[in-house]
């Protein structure tokens, strides 16, 4: 039965009323009104430069919202409300992500191989040698961006991906491209981890896995408008090669989408401009739960660094992200010269690049709505189920006779489940790691991996054995396995380490020691905090 903000239904509304404008009296709002109106927070440009702290903002969220003051109906419509606001500018950065890592892949069927004299190995290099850059610039930018306005900072380097893309079109040789791509690499770094970051910022750790899939799926899109894009662009008959205008004109939209996240994604809860402060206050409350900490400018913290090396899963994540994109590195580079070696011509083959891409959404969206409807702490099987398609997908490849062209394609669209599995281990990272100085530091390692994975995946893909890439294939199985028994592992750990943390909340509770406001927002690791539950 629903009841309206006039009603008086006992001490729960005396405790709404006290604490939220939406229950208060005419009074009572008025006083809200005036708190807002005389609020002293750092504007646009102080925001940028760093000047002003929230950290008195974020106390006074916690004294105003208890944990019972969190009303469900409110928290829904604001939850809606931020959803249209930031998930939508990360989807599209990542379709730009996506679609910007494939040009590469486009401009090898019309015609930048020959047009560069590409030889032997150099075309897999190319794909390769951008994830360099990243790998090398990862940890510095990530610890950079924690002492930045986190999306101003995303946006910046987004607007220096596009430079460096157009720039590639100006290439007369490999090593101009090898440069340019180095220099990509590096500007890229940071997006996986800030759109983790920004995730993290504003959803529980039971909204993370979902919201993480939806801007994730763009990838999906990337990959079936990829194609289409990737066709019109290379059909342009003007006074440069085909390939040259995909460099240019992906390059101008991504500058252009940097520039509008700088402007409009908010950096901070605390600084965001589209809510009212107590509706803000209200967001920041409802993260009380996540005992993850909240964003903060504090530097570099050497005890949080020791621990990160220390902890089994920064290496775990390590390896979820090398093997998790061996495969990726492969498929990625190679896929439109695999589906063309199918029999297929340069139409036929950027448009069989749709149903690949569709599938990729498909599995993303399947794991995020299965990973909401069983029960508390089944991401890892989820992850675990999803790793079976694509082991399926590479052993039918592998042996399929090489004239049943569509059956192999089949088994090829099958291998795009692990995309799924992926997205849900990443939200590992952001639902389980404390401390902001571990939490960058383990966004940053798992995409060394990725970045490892990326490189060696196009050396699995030998010029000789097209089109079967026998040794590629074999590649992604081994890797496909390997993942699998990865996210049981994270299983273990994370069980073995919530007993260890019931234990000690059992003896802290003895003592007279277990508010969890105390470790609610504030810096501290997952290991120091002991309220901190594990999810998997």
């Amino acid at each position: 039965m629903s009841t309206t903000a006039d009603e008086k239904i006992g001490p729960e509304h005396d405790q709404r009323l006290e604490h939220s404008p939406e229950y208060a009296t005419k009074e009572q709002l008025e006083q809200y009104r005036l708190t807002d109106e005389n609020a002293v927070e750092p504007g646009f440009w102080q925001t940028i430069l760093k000047r002003g702290e929230y950290t008195a903002f974020y106390q006074e969220a916690l004294d105003r919202y208890g944990e019972h003051a969190i009303d469900p109906l409110r928290e829904a419509r604001l939850k809606r409300k931020m959803d249209w606001i930031i998930l939508p500018i990360l989807a599209v950065c990542y379709f730009f992500y996506y679609v910007d890592k494939t040009t590469l892949s486009y401009a090898a069927i019309f015609g930048i191989r020959e047009d560069l004299n590409l030889q032997g190995q150099e075309y897999a290099w190319l794909s390769s040698v951008f994830y360099f850059g990243w790998m090398a610039w990862a940890i510095p930018t990530n610890l950079i961006m924690q002492r930045s306005p986190p999306s101003t900072y995303l946006g910046i380097n987004i607007c220096f991906w596009g430079i460096f893309l157009m720039l590639q079109a100006l290439s007369q040789n490999f090593t101009h491209m090898v440069v340019l791509r180095v220099l990509s690499g590096a500007a890229e770094a940071i997006a996986d981890p800030a759109f983790m970051l920004v995730t993290a910022m504003w959803y529980t750790r039971g909204e993370q896995p979902t919201r993480i899939s939806i801007w994730y799926a763009a990838n999906g899109i990337g990959v079936a408008g990829g194609g289409l894009i990737g066709y019109g662009i290379g059909n342009i008959k003007g006074s440069l090669a085909s390939w040259r205008y995909e460099f240019i004109i992906v390059g101008a939209f991504c500058t252009a989408w940097g520039i509008f996240i700088i402007f409009y994604l908010p950096n901070t809860i605390a600084g965001c401009r589209f809510i009212s402060r107590d509706e803000r206050m209200f967001m920041v409350a409802r993260l009380r739960k996540n005992q993850t900490g909240i964003e903060t400018k504090a530097g570099i913290k050497m005890d949080q660094l020791r621990e990160f090396f220390m902890d089994p899963k920064s290496y775990l994540f390590f390896f979820l992200g090398l093997v998790g994109n061996i495969p990726n590195g492969g498929i990625s580079n190679f896929s439109t010269l695999i589906i063309q070696g199918l029999g297929f011509d340069i139409l036929e083959t950027s448009l069989l690049g749709i149903p690949q891409g569709a599938l990729v959404v498909i599995w993303i969206g399947a794991g995020a709505y299965l990973n909401t409807r069983l029960p508390n702490n089944s991401r890892t099987w989820v992850c675990m189920l999803f790793m079976i398609p694509t082991i399926a997908g590479a052993l039918g490849f592998l042996l399929a006779p090489n004239e049943a062209n569509v059956g192999r394609l089949i088994c090829y669209y099958l291998t795009g489940s692990y995309q799924a599995s992926f997205v849900i281990g990443l939200s590992l990272i952001t639902s389980n790691v404390g401390g902001q100085t571990k939490k960058q530091l383990t966004s940053a390692i798992i995409f060394v991996g990725v970045c490892v994975g990326n490189i060696a995946g196009p050396f699995f893909f030998r010029s000789e054995q097209a089109p079967n890439y026998p040794l590629g294939i074999g590649a992604i199985l081994v890797c496909n396995i390997l993942e699998f028994f990865t996210f049981l592992a994270f299983r273990f750990l994370f069980i073995r380490a919530n007993k260890r943390k019931e234990a000690e909340r059992a003896q802290r509770k003895a003592e007279g020691v277990a508010d969890a406001n105390v470790t609610a927002l504030a810096d501290i690791t997952d290991w120091e905090n002991p309220n901190f539950v594990y999810v998997y």
